[in-house]
């Protein structure tokens, strides 16, 4: 029984860490153990997570199965960009040109402000009235 070759990446965006695993297939993407359709409701998340595959035209060639927590769906989808980029990666170092000048390689920083004392939210002064 010979196992069949998968290749791993681990991709972040604010609070969501995706964990992705890439298998020679036909292209299925597949989310928490659910169809990327049935995962993600609008179409832009969808070419988010199809954005490198594109780039390094793969996207017949891999089956993606991927295990995403935390955050919300925009950020669990640039994960998961995130993820399947470092593992295309692990499938062949030629990608990294492509993936780099698109900035699929890149760690996003931002993340949530901290809330500050006497203040309702990171910047967000109570009300203010004269009297």
């Amino acid at each position: 029984m010979a196992k069949t070759e998968r290749y791993y990446g681990t991709g972040r965006r604010k609070k969501s860490i995706a964990r992705v695993y890439l298998v020679p297939g036909k292209g299925d993407v597949t989310i928490n153990k659910r169809t990327m359709d049935d995962y993600f409701g609008m179409e832009t998340l969808k070419v988010i997570v199809r954005q490198p595959l594109a780039a390094t035209n793969t996207a017949d060639k891999f089956d993606v199965l991927v295990n995403v927590r935390g955050g919300g769906t925009t950020g669990q989808a640039g994960a998961i960009r995130h993820g399947i980029a470092r593992a295309l990666l692990q499938a062949d170092a030629e990608y990294r040109p492509a993936l780099k000048k698109a900035g699929y390689l890149t760690r996003d920083p931002r993340m949530k402000e901290r809330k500050k004392y006497g203040l309702k939210a990171a910047r967000r002064a109570p009300q203010f009235s004269k009297r």
